[in-house]
C-alpha cells in the first residue's frame, strides 16, 4: 500500500510541474511535454503493476509444485528452518527487499551482487563470498511456487512429537522377546530338568528297597542291584557311534557355513581416511543422496564423490559437527595436492556380476535404503544387506513392477493377467534370466 501512495505523489507531483512550469509555452510544445510526461508516469504505471502482481500464491497446486523445486534445487543449500550452506529461508520473503528482489537474486545472483545492492551484498559477505547457483531457467511463476512453498513450512512448521519413555502395549506385543528374557527361561528350564533328575533319582532309591524286599531270584537280584559303572558307558559301542556321529554332523555343519560365507561382507564396515558421517549429512540435514553421489541415476555406477563435491559445501563449511576443523582439513590437503581421497570400497560385487544403479533407481524407483539400509543413521557406513545371488533372485521374485502410466508394459500386463491373478513382477518380466545379471 505505501507503494501504491509513493505513485501516486510522484505522478500528481510531475503533472503539477508540467502545468506550473509550461504556463508560458506554446500550446504545441506544452502539448509535446504533457504527452512525455504521461508517457513516463504510464510506463510507471505498468511497471509497478507488474510488480504488484508478483504475490506468493496460496493453492495447494503452487505449494506441491513448489516443494517439488524446493527438493530437487535448493534443499542441498538450504533448509526453510535452518542454516545450512545458505541461510534458513524462512520468512525470507519479509526480510528481502521485496519478492521482486528474491525473483532476480535466484535467476542471478552475481549480477544484483555486482550492481551494488546493499543487501545482496551484504548477504554474500556473511557467507564467505559463496556464490549462489543461478537458476536463470527458473520462470517468475517457478520460483514464486517455490515461495509459496517456504510460506506454507514457514507458517506450518513440522511438529516434532516428544519421545514416548514408556513402551504401548501394542508396541510391547509387536516387538521380539528381550534377551533377558530368554536367558531366564532358559535358566528356568535347566532348574526344572535338575529337579526331575532328583525326583527320578529317589524314586529309583526307594524302587530298588522296595523291590529287595521281595523274594527275587539270584539274576534278578543282580539286575536290581546292579551299579553304574561310567568307564563302561563310554567305552561301549553305542556311546562312540552317537559322539562320532554328533562331531561329524557338526564338523560338516561348520564346513558348509564356511563355503557359503565366503565372498559375503555383510556388516563390513572399515575405517574411512577420513571421517565423514552420514548421520550428519543425509540424516540431519537431509542432503539428497544423488548430490553427492551423482552417478546414481544416469550410470551404472553410483560413484565416489570426488573433493570438488565436497568442496562445494565445504568452502564455507570449515568446523565439523563432531570433529571440529580436523576431518574437513584432509579435504582441503587432498585438493591443495592433487591427491584423490583414498575411500575404502564397502560394497562390492564380484566381477562376473552385472548390477545397474541407474536400471534400478532411475528406472524401477528402488530406494538407496532397500539395498544399503538405514544409510540416514549410520555415523559409519557398513554393508547392511548380503548382497547375495539368493538375496537378488528373492527381490526379484517379490517386488512388484510399477507399470502404472506406462505404455510399454500395457500389453505385458495384459498378457500376465489372462494366466495370472497375482502381481506382475521382477520375475514376470525376466528378472531370472541368467543372462541379466551374467554376461
Amino acid at each position: 500500500m505505501k507503494d501504491v501512495l509513493d505513485l501516486y505523489r510522484f505522478v500528481r507531483k510531475a503533472i503539477k510541474k508540467v502545468i506550473t512550469n509550461n504556463v508560458s509555452m506554446t500550446r504545441k510544445s506544452l502539448t509535446a511535454r504533457i504527452l512525455k510526461t504521461f508517457a513516463f508516469t504510464a510506463l510507471l504505471t505498468v511497471t509497478f503493476m507488474t510488480a504488484f502482481s508478483q504475490e506468493i500464491p496460496t493453492d495447494e497446486a503452487n505449494i506441491s509444485e513448489g516443494k517439488t523445486l524446493f527438493n530437487a534445487n535448493c534443499k542441498t543449500c538450504h533448509s526453510v528452518q535452518n542454516k545450512l550452506v545458505g541461510p534458513a529461508l524462512k520468512d525470507v520473503y519479509d526480510r528481502a527487499p521485496s519478492v521482486e528482489w528474491i525473483i532476480s537474486f535466484v535467476k542471478n545472483s552475481q549480477k544484483v551482487i555486482k550492481g551494488g545492492d546493499e543487501y545482496a551484498v551484504a548477504l554474500y559477505k556473511e557467507y564467505n563470498n559463496t556464490e549462489m547457483t543461478p537458476f536463470d531457467s527458473f520462470s517468475d511463476e517457478e520460483i514464486l511456487d517455490i515461495l509459496a512453498y517456504i510460506k506454507n513450512e514457514t507458517d506450518n512448521p513440522e511438529v516434532v512429537a516428544e519421545a514416548v519413555s514408556e513402551t504401548s502395549e501394542d508396541a510391547q506385543a509387536d516387538s521380539a522377546i528381550p534377551s533377558t528374557y530368554l536367558n531366564a527361561i532358559v535358566i528356568g528350564l535347566i532348574i526344572v530338568l535338575a529337579l526331575i533328575f532328583v525326583v527320578l533319582v529317589l524314586i529309583t532309591t526307594v524302587l530298588t528297597k522296595y523291590v529287595n524286599n521281595k523274594d527275587l531270584d539270584k539274576e534278578d537280584k543282580e539286575f536290581v542291584n546292579q551299579s553304574f559303572s561310567i568307564g563302561a558307558t563310554l567305552s561301549s559301542k553305542p556311546f562312540i557311534f552317537l559322539v562320532v556321529f554328533l562331531f561329524s554332523a557338526i564338523m560338516f555343519k561348520v564346513v558348509i557355513n564356511g563355503l557359503f560365507s565366503i565372498g559375503i561382507q555383510k556388516n563390513y564396515q572399515p575405517t574411512q581416511p577420513i571421517a565423514f558421517s552420514h548421520q550428519i549429512h543425509a540424516g540431519q540435514y537431509e542432503i539428497d543422496c544423488n548430490y553427492c553421489h551423482t552417478g546414481v541415476m544416469k550410470s551404472k555406477n553410483a560413484n565416489i564423490p570426488s573433493p570438488n563435491i565436497c568442496m562445494n559445501c565445504h568452502s564455507s563449511i570449515t568446523k565439523g559437527t563432531n570433529t571440529g576443523e580436523t576431518e574437513i582439513s584432509k579435504i582441503y590437503d587432498a585438493i591443495e595436492n592433487n591427491k584423490p581421497i583414498e575411500w575404502v570400497r564397502i560394497h562390492n560385487l564380484p566381477d562376473l556380476s552385472y548390477f545397474n544403479h541407474s536400471q534400478h533407481v532411475n528406472v524401477g524407483g528402488v530406494e538407496c535404503q532397500t539395498c544399503h539400509g538405514p544409510i540416514e543413521e549410520m555415523d559409519v557406513v557398513k554393508q547392511h544387506s548380503m548382497l547375495t545371488m539368493g538375496w537378488c533372485v528373492d527381490c526379484h521374485r517379490n517386488t512388484e513392477l510399477n507399470t502404472k502410466d506406462n505404455k510399454y508394459y500395457d500389453k505385458l500386463v495384459e498378457l500376465h493377467k489372462e494366466d495370472s491373478d497375482k502381481a506382475l513382477t521382477v520375475e514376470d518380466n525376466g528378472g531370472l534370466e541368467c543372462a541379466k545379471c551374467h554376461y
